[in-house]
């Protein structure tokens, strides 16, 4: 396959406003896992798809989380096996040193031995070599050019063992054109996911996570600047990218009409609302 011309390419600073430089009166990364995170739950997931593809003979045993933050996932997968080793990649020091604090700090000797989380450009060779890569909560929509999400992806392919696999999720519906708040009450606090805006003209939109915490909003603690890629746009440039195949796990409804959390392969979508789903690239 002929390497892609990313030159002309402008690549983007890996970076977010974290709201770094302001102060709550609660720690700001905990509320976000309670509302938006289940790594536990995620790295038998992401086991589970592996063993799927590529039979109960081959076992993965690393695991690299790029765009980590504080390594949550990478934490959650030293956990499952003795044997099995993680890798957390990003460029802000700030998540990935509460990470060490508050969730590395918490394993036993053996697991943090087994654990590292390192400042790294994904957009760089060499990255380091895993089974499984994944990049969820919608990271890798940071990057808006076709070019440069090629390049990340190309990376990712170039740095997995022979039979490895890649994982992003992703999300969408027809809620996703429009500017909307959601709103979900958790037992010490309420969470907004505010949709700013949508311009179809890029399919690009601003989102933020405000709390509500002990009767007070607190608005923008997390912003996002993304473009909204589709799923057979990333399936598209997985393939262009040197992926062999991929494949599509989409989320169930609940009695509620929420997601049920279990995702299951399909080849076909179904048109709602709002719908998540992860996609995975097969070396």
């Amino acid at each position: 396959m002929a390497k892609s011309k990313t030159s002309k390419a402008k690549k983007p600073k890996q970076s977010f406003d974290f709201g770094v430089n302001k102060k709550f009166p609660f720690d700001k990364y905990e509320l976000y896992s309670d509302a938006v995170q289940s790594p536990s739950e995620d790295v038998k997931f992401y086991r589970d798809r592996y063993i799927d593809i590529r039979g109960r003979d081959l076992k993965p045993t690393v695991l690299r989380e790029d765009f980590c933050g504080g390594g949550a996932i990478s934490c959650e997968w030293v956990k499952l096996n003795k044997n099995y080793k993680s890798v957390g990649l990003d460029l802000d020091v700030v998540p990935m040193d509460y990470g060490r604090k508050n969730y590395i700090s918490k394993l036993t000797d053996d697991q943090k031995r087994r654990i590292l989380l390192i400042k790294k450009d994904v957009l760089t060779k060499n990255l380091p070599k895993a089974d499984i890569v994944c990049a969820v909560n919608f990271s890798y929509f940071f990057f808006k050019q076709r070019e440069i999400l090629r390049q990340y992806f190309a990376n990712v392919r170039d740095s997995l063992k022979p039979n490895g696999i890649f994982l992003v999720d992703i999300f969408g519906g027809t809620q996703c054109t429009d500017a909307i708040i959601d709103k979900t009450r958790h037992k010490n606090f309420t969470y907004f996911w505010d949709q700013k805006n949508f311009d179809p003209f890029s399919n690009e939109a601003k989102f933020a996570i405000h709390f509500k915490y002990n009767k007070k909003m607190y608005k923008n603690v997390f912003t996002y600047d993304w473009r909204m890629w589709t799923i057979p746009e990333v399936k598209e440039i997985m393939i262009e990218a040197g992926f062999k195949s991929t494949e599509v796990f989409w989320e169930g409804t609940a009695r509620d009409g929420s997601g049920s959390g279990m995702f299951k392969k399909i080849e076909k979508g179904e048109a709602c609302e709002s719908w998540i789903a992860y996609i995975v690239g097969v070396k």
